[in-house]
């Protein structure tokens, strides 16, 4: 397995499509877009913060949506030891012999900020949905439309038998924030 540079994802970008809304590197503000070995994503000027509930239990397998407070804007807080939910600016595509690992920027990590990601695995295509942990006892202000994340693609040494899209994984094809749901 190999890490992908600039030049082969500029080059996945623009032949196979992996990403729509692509930028090359950008500074001022959080900077975003192609990097070395990775692409810094942004983040849509939408957000889904959990509202303050005493008796509610999060429940991955009967989820209330109503736990979460939607905001937009260019910018958010993220209140003391609060979780919220966004999604990337960028629509990936990806192949089916790369799988995609996504790490939280520098600048939000030194505030303490968590950016949590599985990985996109083959085949898999959407805007992310990107989870933010504030570990902090403070308030911590995000950015919209600036960097929010860094993604890795690694080439796999052979494709793998099956891909997301052939298994029909339950997040194929988000076009927004997108909670949690278990099929039944």
């Amino acid at each position: 397995m190999s890490l992908l540079s600039d030049k082969e994802i500029r080059k996945l970008s623009k032949e196979q499509n992996m990403i729509e809304n692509f930028e090359e590197h950008t500074t001022g503000g959080v900077s975003y877009g192609l990097s070395s070995y990775g692409y810094d994503s942004r983040l849509q000027p939408k957000l889904l913060v959990f509202k303050q509930f005493h008796e509610t239990i999060i429940d991955p397998k009967n989820f209330d949506p109503n736990c979460y407070e939607e905001l937009k804007g260019d910018t958010f807080i993220i209140p003391p030891h609060g979780f919220a939910l966004g999604y990337t600016f960028e629509k990936f595509k990806v192949p089916k012999d790369v799988l995609v690992i996504c790490l939280g920027k520098s600048t939000y990590a030194r505030c303490g900020l968590i950016v949590n990601v599985t990985p996109l695995e083959p085949g898999w295509e959407g805007y992310v949905t990107l989870e933010f942990s504030n570990t902090t006892p403070l308030p911590i202000k995000i950015y919209a439309n600036e960097g929010i994340c860094q993604f890795l693609f690694f080439k796999g040494n052979e494709q793998c038998e099956t891909t997301y899209d052939q298994r029909k994984g339950k997040y194929m094809n988000q076009k927004d924030i997108t909670l949690p749901f278990v099929i039944k």
